[in-house]
């Protein structure tokens, strides 16, 4: 079973994150900032990790960034509000390899899941 962390400042998005993969990943941790995303990442290294955007003490791109560093390979998913396209596509720019929306669409979310993980 692949192995999953979320990144979030948000509890509640962790929590409507993780009950939408529950249910075929392992969500093996959980993060608040990016300062310990990156942290748990070399510890844990997680098959998939999912980055809130904006985050405190280190956003979600820089996370993504300094993952990268650590692990070329890493597959990340940034989450990212509604217009917040140009930051997106920052984020792909610096590695990440796809992207989700909030509000989630349960769907969505483990469509673009299953297809990093697989490599598309």
């Amino acid at each position: 079973m692949y192995k999953i962390m979320i990144v979030d400042d948000s509890s509640f998005m962790r929590m409507m994150l993780k009950d939408i993969l529950k249910n075929k990943y392992e969500i093996i941790s959980e993060a608040n900032n990016g300062e310990e995303a990156v942290e748990k990442y070399k510890t844990l290294k997680p098959d998939l990790v999912t980055i809130d955007m904006i985050m405190p003490n280190l956003n979600g791109i820089d996370a993504v960034k300094q993952i990268i560093k650590f692990d070329p390979k890493a597959k990340i998913i940034m989450v990212s509000a509604m217009g917040q396209e140009l930051l997106v596509e920052e984020a792909i720019q610096s590695g990440a390899k796809a992207f989700i929306i909030k509000p989630f669409q349960p769907e969505k979310v483990l469509e673009t899941v299953e297809s990093v993980l697989k490599g598309k």
